[in-house]
This record gives C-alpha cells, structure tokens and sequence, in this order.
C-alpha cells in the first residue's frame, strides 16, 4: 500500500474517493466546507434531510460529478465536545471500514482539520496525522498465511492524506502513525500464528530476522543449559513438561548515546498455556495461543523503534516457553529456587507467567536500566476488573505509572493503575519457602504483581497486566496490537528529538 501526505489543495487533489467529516454539530471543517461549495451545497442539503448525521462513524458514499474526485465519502464525527482522539481515531476507522474492499483504487482523506479535545494546538494536527497513519494501518491489516485459497485483491493501492502543509513535523507524526501501526501489525502476525509453529525457537528466529534487517538491533538467544547456569529454575520449572525447550531472548537497540541508560521491556512468552498439571478447561483454550502477546507487544515496539531510528537505548527481554502437562511437568507443590536465590513453592501451574517472569526481571539487572516494564497477559482477574478496554498498570514508582498513564491516554490506549501496598504482600506467604506463586482469589492481579515486585527492588519498574487487552474474542478473534501505541508514545516521549 502507498500512503503519502499532501498539502494540495482539495480542488486540485486527484484521487478516485474523497473522505472528508461532518460534525454532529459546531462548525464544519474547512475541506468539508470546500467540498460542499464545490458540490453546490449539497451536503447541506443531505444533512439538512437526514441522510448526513454527524453522528460519529456514520458513513455515506456520494457519487459526484465534474470533479477531480467520482465519489466522496462523508464519515460523521460526532459533537466538538465529545470528539476526543479516541472518538476520532473511530471516525477514522469507520472511513476505512468503508474504502477498503471498495471499488476506489486512489482514496484522498482529508480529516487532520477536524478539531479534537485536549489537543495543544500546535500539536494538534501533528497528533491527528499519527491517529490518521496509524489506523490506516490496523484497519487494512488481514491474516491469511493459513488459507488455502488466495486472498481477494483489493483495488484500494494509494492512500494520500491531506495535511495543511508538509513541514518535517507533520511528515514525522504521520511516518510515526503508520510505523506504529505496523508495529502493531507485526505483534497481530506473531500472536495469530498458530502455536505449532510459533513456540519458543521460532520465536527466538524472529528476534535473528529482525536484527538482521537492522542494524541498530543486536540479538542474543540463551539456550535451557545457559539458563540453568544462571540459575533461572523458575522459568525452566514451567518449560519441564513440554518437548519445546525455551529460551530468553534478548534484543538491544541502541539508538541513543552510548553513555545513556536503557529502557528495558520484559515480555511473557508463553507460546501455549494449558495450565500444565493444573489444566485449564478446554473451552477456549485456544485463546492461549495469545499468551505470549506481552512478547509479541515487544516485539512490536522495537520494530518501531528501528524503523524509525529513534534516538534511545531500548533492551528488550522476552522469557519464552511452552506450558504443557507431561510425566516431566512441574508439579503443585514442588519447591524452585529462582535466579534471585528466592523460593517459590508453586501451588497452581496455571500461575506460571509469573514464574518466567521473575527469573527474567533478574536477568536485566545487569543493564542498569533507566527503567523497567514488563508486560504480560498475566491475570484473568485483570479482565474481571476493568474489562477489554484498559490494561492493568501496577508499578513501584510513582512518576513512571504517571508518565506511562499519560502516554496511554495519548495513544488512544489506555492503562488503568491499581495499588501494590503491602498490605497485599502476606496472600503470598508459604509455610515451606520464602513465597508461594499464587495469593487466593481476592485480588489476582495485585497479588500477581506482588509477586513479581519481589524481584524488582533495585531499579523503578511497572507491570502491565494485559489479559484484557492483547487479543478480541469471538467473531473479531485476533490479536489486537495492544499496547504497542502505549509503548512508542512512552518511549518516543523519551528519546532525543
């Protein structure tokens, strides 16, 4: 697909399909305007009759004539003082909803002068732009690596977006939007890959791809017997039952100064979760192919990263394996001593991201990080409490949950924070070693997070629990591409400009 940012006027911009937005009320746009003079009024008479509403993602394809552009989509965009980002990324989304599969090879959109709330005005357009770039990318994204039959050809080729003028700003914030959605794409494809064949290696050879077609992207791959050395028992305990051995893969970018920290992000690998020895009931255990999307997130963002040769220093950690029941599999009750020299009586196998985890947030110690964030489909008590719209958010550092809430906000993906006092701590007391993988079932997620914030006292780390966020259930089944937007704004929001 060609995406291009144009500064045209509308009257000379060519394409076989125009988008422009009507609002519920308040003012019309400047292009819309334009358009309806061009069409002599005939908008206005179509909202004036009903067949325009404004109401936001409402569509209707006008065919038109004696203009550079057959037909003109008109997508409603809601009242001014409801239009956030959010509910203008949907507007966005519902226009491409209805172009993609159309008969439009050239479609020109001309949405960036559509005012949204909370925007700093010399940002504003710039923060459309990357929306606008963005969903051009998830709403056009299909998955058919496993059907037999060819994928239907679309005819849409060319998108061009208007933009006031095309300074070096609005082009970086639209390039930053479409690299975001393809790293969003990039996490779909590897949590939508079936889970015979995305395990552990193959997940380790995506980090080799990716480092070989970039070069600020550096990978190394630690192998069972180096992480037995090591000492990371945890992690091996939950790969003991399955024939797919794991691995720790670690991916550096350093686009930053040589003497700058990094930012290290931890992903929960586990390619399959049957719950080992406490199995999970069959219905719906398919879905546990999405247990790795925190390493898929990861993955996502450090594509972002290098494509656009962000100026950071960025240490990505992905502990990988495969949770499967066998005459080899941990067992409830068995004792592991974790990397840390920590004991950890496992009494659920189905608690096992935890386990990978911690072994893996002592690992990067030895980055001396700005930062840690380890996110990670870790608690079904997540989705319980705050649903698929919002990832959990637990962290022991005010300023970064801060930072990380306000970068979700921005990027129209959004984290919700929940207390980690210690008051919660003792629901992880065992009777036989210093703590026990599971706290009971009154606050899964803040006792999972507890868990994990015993093996993070050395440096400022967050956890993002994204159980109910990584992948969309029934008939939309997929993965989302959450929360890489999250991420890049975080990450951008700290790199060199």
């Amino acid at each position: 697909m060609n995406f291009t940012l144009s500064s045209k006027s509308i009257a000379s911009l060519k394409a076989d399909c125009l988008v422009v937005a009507v609002p519920e009320n308040g003012d019309w746009p400047a292009t819309t305007q334009e358009v309806d003079e061009a069409l002599d009024g005939l908008l206005r008479q179509l909202n004036k009759s009903g067949d325009i509403t404004g109401k936001n993602g409402n569509c209707l394809l006008i065919p038109v004539a004696g203009q550079p552009w057959p037909r003109v989509l008109v997508v409603g965009t809601g009242p001014d003082e409801e239009r956030s980002p959010t509910n203008f990324r949907k507007a966005v989304a519902a226009a491409v909803g209805q172009i993609k599969d159309g008969a439009a090879g050239h479609v020109a959109i001309a949405l960036t002068d559509t005012p949204t709330t909370g925007d700093d005005q010399a940002q504003s357009e710039a923060n459309r732009l990357s929306l606008i770039g963005r969903t051009l990318e998830e709403q056009l994204y299909t998955f058919n690596a496993y059907k037999s039959g060819k994928p239907p050809v679309r005819k849409l080729k060319k998108v061009t977006v208007q933009a006031s003028a095309a300074t070096k700003v609005l082009k970086s914030a639209f390039e930053l939007g479409l690299a975001t959605g393809r790293g969003m794409n990039f996490t779909r494809d590897l949590g939508n890959t079936p889970p015979n064949v995305c395990h552990p290696s193959w997940l380790a050879q995506q980090a080799e791809k990716l480092a070989k077609e970039h070069d600020t992207i550096k990978t190394e791959i630690l192998d069972e017997k180096q992480m037995k050395k090591l000492g990371m028992n945890t992690l091996l305990a939950v790969s003991a039952g399955s024939a797919q051995p794991a691995r720790l893969i670690v991916m550096e970018y350093r686009g930053g100064k040589a003497k700058d920290k990094p930012y290290v992000l931890v992903g929960k690998g586990i390619t399959f979760d049957t719950g080992g020895i406490s199995l999970k009931p069959g219905e719906g255990m398919d879905e546990m192919k999405y247990d790795m999307g925190g390493s898929a997130s990861v993955f996502g963002a450090m594509q972002v990263l290098a494509e656009t040769n962000a100026k950071i220093n960025v240490v990505a950690v992905i502990a990988a394996a495969e949770n499967m029941p066998s005459g080899d599999a941990t067992r409830p009750g068995d004792i592991v001593t974790s990397m840390s020299g920590q004991t950890v009586e496992i009494l659920n196998t189905d608690a096992e991201g935890r386990l990978v985890l911690c072994d893996a947030l002592t690992y990067v110690k030895r980055f001396n990080p700005e930062v840690v964030i380890d996110l990670a489909t870790l608690t079904g008590a997540c989705i319980i409490a705050l649903g698929h719209h919002a990832s959990g958010l637990l962290s022991n550092d005010d300023d970064l949950a801060n930072e990380l809430l306000a970068s979700g906000e921005r990027a129209c993906d959004r984290a919700w924070r929940l207390p980690l006092w210690d008051e919660y701590q003792s629901q992880l007391d065992s009777n036989f070693a210093d703590m026990q993988n599971i706290g009971g079932r009154p606050a899964g997620t803040i006792t999972a997070a507890c868990f994990l914030s015993r093996f993070t006292k050395e440096y400022r780390w967050a956890h993002l629990d994204i159980a109910g966020t990584a992948w969309h259930s029934g008939k939309a089944k997929g993965s989302s591409g959450r929360p890489v937007p999250l991420l890049v704004d975080y990450l951008m929001s700290h790199a060199d400009q």
